[in-house]
């Protein structure tokens, strides 16, 4: 077969045409040979024509293809030795063969060859070890992406530094919105004059002001008690390392005037739009607020969530109004649905078992039945003492049902009431929060980043005492065509003194008032004492986290149990609580094995450290003044260390959040 080659294409054509008059050229000769010898000169001569003309364009094809094939290969090697883009072939040794003279240049040097990877760039090793394709890494200053063909031992280095910084500006440059809230400006103002509020305002207005100039933020005030900040990304890295000193400025500057007002701050960063900038920022400023207030939430849209600040006791500034607005709201909803089933938090504690008795009263009131969802291997002698108590009442004792019963009898118009928490993962049986869609949150704790997903209600007030305290005002707006019954506001009134610790802790003006309601019912103090008289073996056992308790830091006392020995989470916040009776110590923290096998943290503090920040670095959480975790895969000595760590970074400016 012919190979058709350019030459060829022009070839071809050209000779069969050039056969086939040469055909009918001897035609013609043969009836007049004068016109055929003629014909034949002519193609003759033709031909010889066609021949040169064909051996010039070959010649000048053949020059054109060698031209270019040394161009093409100039070329090659002018992009391999002056490109800006480094290649390094290296050997199994890790010594250096060749590299093209930029990346030389890059390493400020004439030549690497002959030189080991180790003494170059060592950070390159463990990238070609792990079997890594591509990776960035830093050089003599300058960002590469560098790219390994292992099996050629070759090595390519694109210089992105530029691209980096045009990165890091426009992450610096991308827009952040905050939303500043005055904490109690309502409370503070009202009743005062119209002086004495103007020169409040005047003061507040230019602190911030001077603060937002100082830092490069946009400030615009909205309405008497909420302002609205613009700023960057970078702007905002420098507040997170001053650690938002607005909070401790303006709380500081008012309180010389005897009016402690505190702020709040809700910033969005990291949203594609406005719209998205706006909604984290509003959500972070409800995160502030429901944990207690004079702090920073942070909300990133990937769910991350950090706060500065909280360093104060929160102040009382619930009202009746909401509580009534609240009742209301539960008794519509009760109303509506089907059963009502109460829930708390694992292990539940006297506050979690009373207020839960106290929604079951609601669920009855309203007519509707209602369950308390009770894991028996979960309780501890003071709720089992209470427990004794109510099976002598079996119309109450009834209404206690195991996870397993309660997964059985939900419905898809149950209503799940989860009390004394707002996390899933500490609930009884998570399961049940997956399963009910009608959910309502009543709690006291500080809201942390774990929350219950799409609640129909949210009732927490971190200035309450305790849940039993907000369960027990709600009540009060129930309809008043019910009595409670002497043992369900004692169980009420137990939750109030477990939480209050006999009402010298967290204990406000409205404290008293739910605990003169539950007396005029017939809650019984002696019962309560009863349920919480100690056993003798924990009473020593306690003595022995005091005997082993050490002073660290200033004033604070870490005490650890024995590593081969289990103890109950009740005797552990009790022996915290003791030691922040001794004198000298602000805050107390101790460390045992549990029960479940993990390591339990109970902290208690005086007020003046945040136990709550403390403990949420160890991914707990709780009040200023009252909050634990528990750790796992961890030993005694390794959770100690860890609680020290976070424990100097709080005091050392680390997360003072």
């Amino acid at each position: 077969m012919p190979v058709f080659t350019k030459k060829n294409l022009i070839r071809y054509p050209f000779y069969l045409l050039y056969s086939l008059t040469l055909i009918l050229t001897g035609i013609v000769t043969y009836h007049n040979w004068i016109v055929g010898a003629v014909g034949f000169l002519l193609l003759f001569t033709f031909l010889a024509l066609f021949v040169k003309m064909e051996r010039i364009m070959f010649n000048e094809f053949e020059s054109y293809i060698s031209m270019l094939s040394h161009r093409l290969k100039k070329v090659g090697e002018e992009a391999l030795m002056e490109m800006p883009i480094g290649i390094m072939l290296f050997n199994e040794d890790f010594q250096v063969e060749w590299t093209n003279p930029f990346l030389a240049s890059c390493f400020a040097e004439d030549t690497l060859v002959g030189r080991s990877l180790y003494d170059v760039a060592e950070s390159l090793i463990p990238l070609i070890k792990q079997e890594v394709e591509s990776e960035v890494v830093t050089l003599h200053d300058r960002k590469f992406k560098v790219i390994i063909k292992r099996e050629e031992r070759l090595l390519y280095f694109f210089d992105i530094t530029e691209q980096t910084e045009i990165e890091k500006l426009y992450e610096d440059e991308r827009t952040v919105l905050a939303i500043i809230f005055l904490d109690n400006y309502d409370e503070l103002t009202q009743g005062m004059d119209d002086q004495l509020k103007s020169n409040l305002n005047s003061q507040v207005t230019s602190l911030i002001n001077n603060w937002a100039n100082e830092s490069g933020v946009f400030i615009k005030r909205t309405s008497s008690d909420k302002f609205i900040a613009v700023m960057n990304e970078q702007i905002l890295i420098q507040l997170e390392r001053s650690k938002f000193s607005i909070l401790d400025k303006v709380r500081e500057e008012t309180s010389k005037q005897s009016i402690p007002l505190t702020l709040s701050v809700g910033v969005g960063t990291g949203g594609s739009t406005l719209p998205e900038l706006g909604a984290l920022a509003q959500s972070s400023l409800d995160l502030a607020l429901g944990r207690g207030g004079d702090q920073v939430a942070i909300k990133q849209p990937n769910g991350k969530v950090k706060f500065y600040g909280g360093k104060t006791n929160p102040m009382e500034k619930r009202t009746r109004v909401r509580a009534r607005v609240i009742s209301h709201a539960l008794k519509e909803l009760v109303t509506e649905s089907g059963k009502v089933i109460i829930m708390g938090h694992k292990f539940p504690d006297m506050d979690a078992i009373g207020s839960a008795i106290g929604i079951l009263k609601v669920a009855q009131v309203n007519q509707k039945e209602g369950f308390i969802v009770l894991d028996m291997n979960q309780i501890d002698t003071g709720v089992q003492r209470l427990l004794e108590e109510i099976k002598k009442k079996p119309d109450l004792w009834s209404r206690f049902i195991t996870p397993e019963e309660a997964l059985n009898i939900l419905t898809d118009d149950t209503l799940l009431v989860v009390v004394d928490t707002h996390k899933p993962s500490l609930v009884i049986e998570e399961r049940l929060i997956n399963k009910i869609e009608n959910i309502i949150v009543i709690d006291h704790h500080r809201r942390g980043e774990e929350f219950i997903e799409d609640p129909l209600l949210v009732y927490m007030e971190p200035y309450a005492s305790s849940t039993a305290e907000l369960v027990t005002e709600l009540l009060e707006y129930q309809p008043k065509r019910f009595k409670i019954d002497m043992l369900e506001a004692t169980a009420l009134l137990a939750g109030i003194i477990v939480d209050t610790k006999s009402f010298t802790l967290r204990t406000g003006s409205r404290t008293f008032d739910a605990a003169s309601f539950l007396r005029s019912q017939g809650a019984d103090t002696v019962l309560v004492q009863k349920f919480l008289k100690e056993d003798l073996n924990q009473y020593v056992q306690r003595a022995r986290f005091i005997e082993n308790a050490e002073i660290y830091r200033d004033g604070i006392a870490i005490s650890k149990g024995e590593e081969d020995e289990t103890y109950d989470h009740v005797l552990i916040a009790q022996a915290a609580d003791t030691l922040l009776g001794i004198s000298g110590v602000g805050a107390s923290f101790v460390i045992s094995k549990r029960r479940d096998q993990q390591v339990g943290i109970s902290a208690r503090s005086l007020g003046d450290i945040n136990v709550q920040v403390i403990m949420e670095g160890l991914q707990g959480g709780g009040h200023l003044t009252n909050a634990a975790t528990q750790l796992n895969n961890l030993t005694l000595h390794e959770a100690e260390e860890r609680l020290k760590k976070v424990i100097d970074d709080y005091l050392e400016g680390g997360k003072k959040s």
